[in-house]
């Protein structure tokens, strides 16, 4: 019987040549700590990619054609597994450096928070318009500053 400290299970797949990523416990405590307790047991796999691959990526799934930091697939299969397969999050190392320097963030604290967003969107959570982008913002504040970083938003 696994502990709970083995869940969320967490596969990271690294694709690239950049340094600097975290290493899987932090991937794993980042992603648990945005999981409610119902969805803790459960499987992520987290994909790092460079710039061509995310690029294909979001071509193909969201027909927007350049990187992106981060995107998730949920898990929408019919077949139940156990531990139930929340999803994939597929994050690009570039794009996650890049930002963190024009935010001026620690580039760790911008990994934590991307991952935590990812997660909410194989939640159900998104952005799409004012109101839903108002929640999950402040959930992911909430997530992030839990974890003891600094709020990943700026005030308008």
């Amino acid at each position: 019987m696994a502990t709970a400290t083995e869940f969320p299970l967490v596969d990271v797949q690294i694709a690239t040549n950049d340094e600097n990523i975290p290493a899987n416990e932090d991937f794993q405590n980042w992603i648990a700590a945005a999981l409610p307790k119902d969805k803790i047991e459960s499987e992520i796999t987290v994909r790092i990619v460079g710039i061509q691959e995310s690029q294909e990526l979001n071509l193909r799934y969201r027909n927007q054609d350049k990187p992106t930091n981060i995107l998730s697939f949920p898990n929408e299969a019919t077949v139940t597994v156990d531990p139930p397969l929340l999803g994939d999050l597929v994050i690009c190392a570039p794009v996650i450096e890049e930002e963190a320097r024009e935010q001026e963030k620690t580039t760790r604290a911008h990994w934590a928070h991307i991952v935590v967003h990812g997660t909410l969107h194989l939640l159900g959570y998104d952005h799409q318009d004012e109101v839903d982008a108002s929640k999950m913002e402040a959930l992911e504040t909430k997530i992030v500053k839990l974890l003891g970083f600094p709020p990943p938003y700026k005030p308008i």
